[in-house]
Order: C-alpha cells, then structure tokens, then sequence
C-alpha cells in the first residue's frame, strides 16, 4: 500500500491545500443545511443534486466553483455548472441553486452560463440547463458590468447544431425563464412555473392579481401556450426524460444519432393495426396507439402531447434507427390541421432535421381548420409554415396516407408527388383530393349524376394516383412497419454521415 503523506511530504503546499479544501466545500455547501432541508421538505431536489443526478455517476467535474465566493458571499454564485457524460457522452450542464440568493442571476453566473454556451459550440455537445430562480440579481444595478454578453445570445448562436435541454424545475422568472423558448426541448415539473415577470410585478405594473401558477404553470405553458413541451411529476422524472431526450440525438449536427440494437428491431407485421384503424374514415382512433404498435418496443417518446393535439409530433426507434414521426390524431378535431398543431409541428421537424433523423409522415386529416376564428388566429400562415419546414427538410421522409389527405393539408403532411420523400406510401380505400367530395360538389351545386363521379373518383383515388406513380406503392396497413423498415434501409447510405448544420440557422423559438 502506498505510504501516507505527512506535511513534511508536502513540501509546503500543505496552507495552500487546505485553504482550496475549504473555499471548495464552502462552494458545495450551497445556502447551508437550512434551507437545503426546507427545499427538500417542498419536495425538491438541490442543484447538486439534481446534476448528479442527470449526468452518469462520477462524471461530473465542475467550472466556476469559486465564482461569487468573493464578489458576492455567495457559493458558486448560485449556479453549479460544468461538464460530464449522459450514456457516455460528453454534456454541459448548469443548475440555478434556489438556496442560494433565490438562485438568482449574479455578474459572474451570469459569466458563466455564457462560458456554458461557448464550451458547447466549441466542443460540439450537447447543453442542459436546469431553471429555478428569480431571474437577474437586483444588486446587479449596484455594479458596473460593462457590454458583456450573455447566455440568451449564446443559446440562439446554439440553435441547430447542438441538442439543448431546459429543466424548469420550480418557479422561474424573467431572463430565466428566457431560456426556456431558445432551447430545443423544454420539460416542467407540477411545481414549475415560466413567467416574465413574477406574482408581484404583475400586480405593480397591470393590477393583476394572480398565483404564480394561474400566471405561468405547467398546465398553462404545456396546454395553451406551447412555451413547454412536457410535463412530469417531479425532479427526478424530469431527470430521466431529459436523459431519454437526448437519447434519440447526435451529439451535434455534424454526426450520427446512435442506434440502439435491442429484441424488437427487426421486421414484424401489424395484426393489431386494423383493430386500431377503422376503414370508415369518419371514424376517430387516437394515433399514440399506432405510434406506440409501429415503432421499437417502448421506444415511442411523445413530445407536446398536450398541445395541438390534431398532431402528434414523437421520437421512436424502428429497427434500432431514431427517427421523429409526425402524425395527424382523428380523435383530436378530426386531425384538421389549426394553428397550435401546424406551428407544433412545424418547430419540430426544423429540431430534427438539424440533428438528422429521418421524418416518417402519417397523414389523417381532412385539410386545415376552417371558420372565423381559423382565420382570425391565422391557421393558414401557421400551415404555410408547416409546408415551408416540411419542403426544406434535408433528411430522410417517408410519407404514408392512411384514410384521408385533402387539400394543403395533405401538402403540409408531405404527400405532393415527387417531393423528396424517399418512400411515399398509402393504404387501400384511402380518400384524396383537393376538398372532401361531399363538400366539394355541394360547394359547386353538383347534380346527382355530377356528385356520384366527385364520389367515384375520390374513393379510387390512391389507386388512380398510384397509376401515376404519385404514390410508389398502395400496401396493406398490416405491412406498414416493413415497408417503413425497408424504406429506411434505402436511406442508410446518405444518413451514414451528418448533414452539418442547416442553410440560414437553426430553428428560431
């Protein structure tokens, strides 16, 4: 066994050692046993906590530790930051230490989220932050700090070619909360809040009277804002989705997703599919089961799954491939394309495509949302939108439509022919055109003989469009993961590599 070192070994370092010891537990001490007791007691993990439990056990090695010991009295000045591994690759990760100062922002934090952005573009990995503060520190008036930039900045210089992550794991206010938006993935627990100004301000400036959850809870940002896109119960659950998050992307947008090889990644036919899908396509079915049947055993991860619900917008695996699935949902509005569901998923093929999963399209809808307020919420520019991101894509798409596509919203679900998609499907029966028949011919004052070829020629419509080779093959719903498998295979020779970062930036929020 090695010998003990004595002080004589030390060869005077020994004052030098034991000063940085105790400069580094004060720093790890956080707000002290106190209020790390009370923030337990609601429920919450600490910061440090929360870190080590993001990142694999023993990875962790911090940057900034001593910032604000002296400036400010304040350890780490509230935010431990700095770098470590999730499944064995490299991660930048910040966590606003509420114990400290309210977690909020101080000069040299501040510094130091901004040094998080610069080591993630520089290195090329991914970014989480973990949010739970009261935004910038009111003494920061008190102190001259010059045009510096910031972390706000950092994170849109980010957007497209790393993978960003923002936990909002209590309340978080101002330019926090910020942070939120420019990330590509944003998750809040039940006791989580976004605002940009809190409770307080509120009342002073407007006269509202208002709970931090009314004003910016996880129900309002993940159901009717869209600011969040999950939901979960607590800090440890919002650990593990950012954990599963990043599992499905490269680590920048110049490599490769990883593939995970598991028992269910191989061919199989989907039986249950047509106990799932009813012919009549008036019919609802909600498309997470289908999803959740055609992708790699517990591999489906739904994002948004509150808002704009007429799309489904997931991540999966088939055959051990990440790749990022867009659906329209005929439990939800018929699958009509309206504002929330066209902007939803009009972000979220920007997201993939910087980081190069194949997008597989799953039309079901009878076209976009009409009505006054359609129109008056702008549902047409938000499916303009959508048709714009989905015609940039540079990655693998393979469209199938399975009952009905009609008008711009088979446009904006990737149907038109010859359009990039690698592989463009459609199940027998499936109904097509410009406008539903029905409505089509009484919109037109069709007489019966003129309504009976409107209704003829819709219900041949994938077989007439086949004719024509619009579509490359009309398959049996039950064959639809094979195909899909096969057509991924055709995409494996240009997805070998990656597409670097998108033409003109990346996603905006």
């Amino acid at each position: 066994m090695p010998r003990k070192q004595t002080p004589d070994d030390l060869n005077g370092w020994e004052p030098r050692l034991k000063d940085l010891e105790a400069r580094s537990d004060a720093a790890r001490s956080m707000g002290g046993t106190e209020k790390l007791e009370r923030l337990r007691a609601q429920g919450y993990l600490d910061a440090r906590s929360r870190i080590a439990g993001l990142l694999d056990p023993d990875s962790f090695r911090e940057i900034g530790q001593l910032v604000g010991a002296l400036s400010e009295k304040a350890p780490a000045d509230a935010f431990p930051a700095g770098f470590g591994t999730i499944e064995g690759r490299p991660v930048l990760v910040g966590a606003e230490d509420f114990s400290v100062a309210g977690g909020s922002i101080g000069l040299g934090a501040a510094d130091k989220r901004y040094r998080l952005t610069q080591l993630a573009l520089q290195e090329k990995v991914p970014l989480v932050f973990m949010l739970h503060g009261a935004g910038h520190r009111i003494t920061n008036a008190l102190r001259g700090h010059g045009r510096t930039p910031n972390d706000l900045q950092g994170l849109v210089d980010l957007s497209g070619l790393v993978p960003t992550v923002c936990l909002v794991l209590g309340p978080s206010a101002g330019h926090s909360a910020l942070a939120a938006p420019l990330m590509d993935f944003a998750a809040m627990t039940q006791k989580a809040a976004l605002f940009s100004a809190g409770p307080p301000l509120v009342e002073a400036a407007v006269g509202e009277k208002v709970t931090k959850e009314e004003l910016g809870g996880p129900q309002i940002h993940t159901l009717e804002s869209g600011v969040a896109h999950n939901v979960v119960e607590d800090d440890a659950a919002a650990l593990s989705l950012a954990r599963r998050y990043l599992s499905y992307f490269p680590s920048n947008a110049w490599s490769t997703p990883p593939e995970h090889r598991g028992e269910d990644t191989g061919p199989r036919r989907l039986d249950a599919l047509l106990s799932i899908i009813p012919a009549e396509d008036r019919r609802p079915y909600r498309m997470a089961e289908v999803l959740a049947l055609l992708a790699d055993a517990n591999s489906l991860l739904e994002l948004q799954p509150g808002f704009g619900g007429s799309i489904v917008t997931a991540l999966a695996r088939l055959g051990g491939r990440a790749v990022a699935l867009l659906a329209n949902d005929p439990s939800h509005k018929a699958g009509t394309l309206d504002k929330a569901a066209a902007e939803k998923g009009a972000r979220f093929l920007q997201v993939v495509d910087s980081f190069g999963l194949p997008v597989i399209f799953l039309a079901d809808n009878p076209g976009v949302m009409a009505g006054t307020a359609a129109e008056r919420e702008g549902a047409l520019r938000a499916a303009a939108r959508l048709f714009a991101a989905q015609r940039r894509l540079r990655v693998p798409k393979l469209h199938v439509t399975l009952r009905k596509a009609f008008g711009f919203g088979s446009s904006a679900m990737g149907m038109n022919p010859f359009d990039q998609q690698t592989l463009t499907l459609a199940f027998p029966g499936a109904t097509l055109g410009a406008m539903p028949a029905r409505g089509g011919g009484a919109a037109a004052h069709a007489d019966a003989g003129e309504q009976a070829e409107l209704d003829a020629a819709e219900s041949g419509g994938p077989y007439r469009i086949a004719d024509q080779m619009a579509f490359d093959e009309i398959i049996d719903p039950r064959d639809l993961r094979n195909a899909l498998l096969d057509g991924l295979t055709l995409t494996s020779v240009r997805s070998a590599t990656g597409y670097g970062p998108r033409p003109g930036g990346g996603p905006l929020p």
